[in-house]
């Protein structure tokens, strides 16, 4: 479920534009088992990871929450902030202690639109990790939905 990543901050984004992105970083921390962010809620923030390991999270009816993927140090975490109407598709859960950087996403969309190069990497950005995200999660669903083969010998 956890592989390197190829979308990390410091592969994708220009020391430049990640150096823009930084200056609106706050530091944060999270508890082990603390809720980041949960499915159907406002997503007003956005996290870089520093140290730790998210988990995110898919709602199953009647079940515990399925999870989709771990992040780790650099991985985005959240990109629903970024698309109206700025609702969390995912969940997401400290899985150890996580050091992280938050960002308003008000802001952030503010910058973006003001400078247009800007918009365009850190866009390109969250598709990357969109994608990948949405991948990931069509692979787990499948994992625990799909019907099983049997051999029948």
């Amino acid at each position: 479920m956890s592989t390197p990543s190829p979308i990390r901050i410091a592969a994708v984004l220009s020391t430049e534009h990640r150096g823009r992105l930084m200056s609106q970083a706050r530091e944060v921390n999270f508890p082990e088992s603390a809720r980041i962010f949960d499915e159907g809620t406002r997503a007003d923030s956005f996290w870089i990871v520093r140290s730790g390991t998210v988990t995110l999270e898919i709602p199953v009816a009647g079940r515990r929450p399925a999870p989709v993927e771990s992040l780790g140090p650099g991985e985005l975490v959240g990109w629903s902030w970024l698309f109206p109407p700025y609702v969390w598709q995912l969940g997401a859960e400290a899985m150890t202690p996580v050091r992280a950087y938050e960002f308003d996403a008000a802001t952030v969309r503010m910058l973006m639109d003001a400078d247009p190069t800007f918009g365009s990497a850190i866009g390109h950005w969250v598709g990357r990790v969109l994608a990948m995200r949405l991948q990931q999660t069509r692979t787990r669903l499948l994992e625990l939905y799909a019907p099983r083969l049997s051999s029948t010998a």
